[in-house]
């Protein structure tokens, strides 16, 4: 491998991100101090405390705003919008925040000052990181192994997944079926190609995405030993494609699940599930309180454009196959399945315009709070489905039936980062989310559904 190959993995940019976001508008406040009259913010160890409240603020918002989702990070026209949101945001709150700031300037020009500054700083840091740190420069260069039926799929979805993973090259493990693989732009390597004198340096590592028993010969399996012998790291494709995309490839998985995907301890930690209770029933509580509050605009809006009761039930799949009853504000026209069950998809001809505002905001499933009370769903796990389609899915998607060992949730890590569920193909992003929640389920991944659910309510994301 090549001494100047250097790759930054996806937790170091994004730590890097967040470090040099607060360095940069702390630095650029400090000139703006310096140079100018300026002395609203100044940063001094007298000050230290006003350092610290912007810099936990800029974070907070920073990762609703999606300033740290490498894929958009990369892209200049989205890190500016969402850097003029985060720094609205974030002045805001800044300004309205008592004792640990300074006080409102009598020369209101400071506070444009203010947010004038943070932004140029950021704008100034994001521009050096797309133009250096996600350039061809500091790509990861990997050469893929795998059978040919599956080679274009998985090349494509790692370099959908980040940006700076790129195969350069790959070995079919299958070479009686000869595929034509020239649209990828890659190398064909045979199997001699990959002897340690003959391989070139401008690479990184050897994914190998074929299990043991499917492909690898003892040839082959020899190569890999002497590769790893000079050095050379190898890696099991599905936990290159589970740190890459968080999410676990039930596609490619033996049979033997609980190899590849071993259940969180949260699951069974006593402690946590007794505060996430507790916590559940708080914000179930809370939650229910502020829909009293919008009530009344709910109740015109389901008269005028819904014609039909305000609360919808439906039978939904939970917890170890346990049938309940969901509540939702009604969003759709009454029968809408008259002509069977069928999923909610875009632009769906049998959700009211009322409705679709309900969907898009998540108001619509506000009433499911109550579920959480009864104690037939969560706040975070797995979107309830309906028994119909659970037995339709369970009998094409692995593994499905594991995502019923948690109980569903009103938000989810699949809800908020896979697109809305209309088609088997949906359905199978969205477990491969949902068991990798169940895998790493904990307090971190918690907080950062949470976060996301933020955005997506935000940015209008449901449907």
């Amino acid at each position: 491998m090549s001494k100047n190959n250097i790759h930054f993995v996806i937790s170091e940019r994004k730590i890097l991100l967040r470090i040099l976001d607060i360095v940069f508008v702390i630095s650029g406040l400090y000139l703006v101090g310096f140079i100018f009259e300026f002395d609203y913010f100044k940063v001094s160890s007298d000050n230290w405390i006003w350092s610290i409240v912007l810099a936990i603020y800029l974070t907070v918002f920073a990762t609703i705003f999606e300033l740290y989702n490498l894929q958009k990070a990369s892209k200049l026209d989205v890190v500016v919008k969402n850097v003029l949101l985060t720094t609205s945001i974030t002045v805001l709150f800044y300004l309205l925040t008592p004792f640990y700031t300074p006080m409102l300037p009598n020369n209101r020009l400071q506070i444009v000052s203010f947010f004038l500054a943070i932004n140029i700083a950021l704008l100034l840091w994001r521009y050096a990181y797309i133009a250096l740190i996600t350039s061809p420069r500091f790509n990861k260069n990997v050469i893929l192994i795998a059978h040919a039926k599956d080679i274009d799929a998985i090349v494509q979805s790692l370099h959908k997944s980040d940006p700076n993973y790129r195969v350069i090259g790959y070995y079919n493990t299958d070479e009686s079926n000869k595929i034509n693989l020239d649209h990828l732009q890659i190398d064909a390597y045979k199997l001699e190609d990959l002897r340690p004198s003959k391989l070139n340096k401008n690479y990184s590592e050897i994914v190998v995405a074929t299990p043991l028993s499917y492909g690898i010969s003892v040839a082959l399996n020899n190569q890999l030993i002497s590769l790893l012998k000079n050095n050379v790291p190898i890696r099991d494709y599905n936990q290159v494609y589970e740190e890459l995309t968080q999410r676990i490839p039930v596609q490619y998985v033996d049979r033997d699940f609980y190899r590849y995907f071993p259940f969180s301890r949260s699951n069974q930690n006593k402690l946590y599930l007794f505060f996430s209770r507790i916590l559940e029933l708080l914000f179930s509580i809370l939650g229910l309180l502020c829909a009293l509050v919008i009530l009344p605009f709910i109740l015109i809006g389901n008269l005028l454009a819904n014609r039909g009761p305000l609360f919808y039930t439906q039978t939904r799949v939970g917890k170890n196959g346990e049938h309940f009853e969901i509540y939702k504000f009604r969003s759709m026209v009454i029968n809408a399945e008259s002509e069977g069950a069928q999923f909610a998809k875009a632009k769906d001809s049998r959700v009211t315009q009322f409705g679709r505002f309900l969907r898009r905001s998540r108001i619509d499933e506000i009433p499911q709070f109550i579920n959480v009370i009864k104690g037939d769903m969560a706040i975070i796990g797995p979107r309830p489905e309906r028994p119909f389609f659970v037995e339709k899915l369970q009998e094409c998607i692995p593994f499905y039936e594991v995502r019923h060992v948690v109980k569903p949730g009103i938000t989810g890590w699949a809800q908020v980062n896979a697109r809305y569920g209309s088609s088997d193909k949906d359905a199978l992003e969205k477990l491969q989310y949902d068991l990798y929640y169940i895998k790493h389920k904990g307090l971190f991944l918690d907080i950062a559904t949470l976060v996301k659910t933020l955005s997506t309510v935000i940015f209008f994301r449901g449907q």
